[in-house]
């Protein structure tokens, strides 16, 4: 009897056995449309602070931004209007940071065909141009004229396109966000000085910019490219994207029509359009001015 309990006791022991872990699962990878966009999950950590080499860019960043104020469920909408390349949409989820996802510019990283160059999306997670966490915090750039962001020995130095990736893993507010820069020196060598909108769950809304090697955050639910610090309403209200954003928002507005108002906004080289829904964390996004193909992901 004593060798039947042994055995029964072995087996049931068996049985609640912590599992032996899976073997590590390769990123999915998955085309969306002919721009090409595609789409990935990235399994895995990565190094926020590995450096990346990236290429110059050859014409301005255009982009236009905008945010709602919505309680229920504000928006971030942003055109990203730059040189024809390959798209990403990435998924990732850090141990050590917020769940997001984010646009990437493949062509930043040297790829033209993510199927074949697999090996290089590694750092697909370093270089965003846009995108939301699972908190609802979004974040997106724009070119501008002139920034001054200061220069302290005693911070971290990042570059102007990495700063949105610690953003995105770290910041669940858009005063968190403004700490990040705070705690940064952001590095415009190999590109245009830029400045970002962020927006969080909670309807608020800020342009990121510097000034006088300070960063301040100025209260606004849209951006292009022109600094806003400085300027007031109706010299803002000059610029035609700027002022048809602006006027363009309205009370409950929904995702197909912030889609319409990206489409209003649009230029010749506007790349990808995209809608973040900082409540339902929905993402709609359409590539090359296609605004009635239009894909619906969730975070």
């Amino acid at each position: 009897m004593r060798l039947v309990m042994v055995f029964l006791m072995l087996v049931l022991a068996g049985c609640t056995a912590a599992p032996a872990p899976s073997a590590p699962r390769d990123h999915v990878l998955r085309q969306l449309d002919d721009h090409p966009l595609w789409t990935m999950r990235y399994d895995g950590d990565y190094d926020r602070m590995k450096n990346v080499t990236r290429p110059t860019p050859t014409t301005p960043f255009g982009c236009s931004l905008f945010a709602t104020n919505d309680a229920d469920d504000p928006l971030f909408a942003r055109n990203f209007d730059w040189d024809p390349a390959p798209a990403m949409l990435l998924f990732t989820d850090p141990a050590d940071g917020y769940a997001s996802v984010s646009m990437v510019d493949l062509s930043y990283l040297g790829i033209t065909d993510p199927a074949t160059e697999r090996d290089k999306l590694v750092d697909a997670p370093l270089l965003p141009f846009d995108g939301m966490n699972e908190k609802g915090l979004a974040i997106g750039l724009a070119a501008v004229d002139d920034a001054e962001p200061g220069t302290r020995p005693d911070r971290p130095t990042v570059g102007s396109v990495r700063i949105i990736r610690l953003v995105l893993d770290t910041a669940a507010t858009v005063e968190e966000a403004k700490r990040v820069f705070e705690e940064h020196n952001v590095d415009f060598d190999g590109g245009p000085p830029l400045h970002y909108l962020v927006a969080d769950a909670t309807g608020k809304s800020a342009a990121i910019e510097f000034v006088d090697g300070e960063v301040v955050a100025l209260p606004t639910q849209a951006a292009v490219n022109f600094t806003l610090s400085g300027t007031d309403e109706d010299t803002r209200r000059a610029d035609t994207r700027y002022r048809t954003a602006t006027e363009g928002l309205s009370p409950g507005m929904d995702w197909r029509a912030a889609m319409d108002l990206l489409g209003e906004v649009r230029q010749n080289h506007t790349q990808w359009s995209v809608v973040y829904g900082l409540g339902t964390r929905t993402v709609h996004v359409a590539t090359g001015k296609r605004f009635d193909q239009v894909h619906r992901l969730t975070l």
